[in-house]
């Protein structure tokens, strides 16, 4: 079981930039498939952004392609989101998730119910 706790979210102008993180409570190296996804009131949790273990593919949702990068730090158990070019639709609760590597990481971006395990969320909000 493994633990994961976001930060880096907060308040910020269209256009600008935020960089989230989620440290694990160990290690993740091709253990864990992780990803990040968001959720607004009222709506599903919707998948952002996967990366697999350890070949370091990424897979995005299209509505954030070209402008978020997800990676991974193994040395420091962290996955990161660099979110770039933000604009008001981007506003969410963003959270990250871990799914047991035991057949492959998913080679896209799986729906929220596909992961085991999941931080408490970190809030972007994005204003025009």
């Amino acid at each position: 079981q493994v633990q994961l706790v976001e930060s880096g979210g907060g308040s910020v102008q269209a256009g600008g930039s935020l960089r989230l993180s989620c440290v694990a409570s160990g290690s993740i190296y091709r253990r864990y498939c992780m990803g990040w996804f968001r959720q607004v009131p009222g709506k599903e949790r919707q998948g952002v952004a996967t990366i697999t273990t350890p070949g370091r593919n990424t897979y995005y949702a299209d509505s954030v392609k070209g402008r978020f990068t997800i990676s991974q730090d193994d040395s420091k158990n962290t996955l990161y989101l660099q979110m770039n070019s933000l604009n008001p639709g981007d506003t969410a609760m963003y959270y990250c998730a871990a799914r047991h590597n035991i057949i492959g990481c998913p080679r896209r971006v799986p729906p929220s119910d596909e992961y085991h395990y999941w931080g408490q969320g970190t809030q972007v909000t994005v204003s025009s």
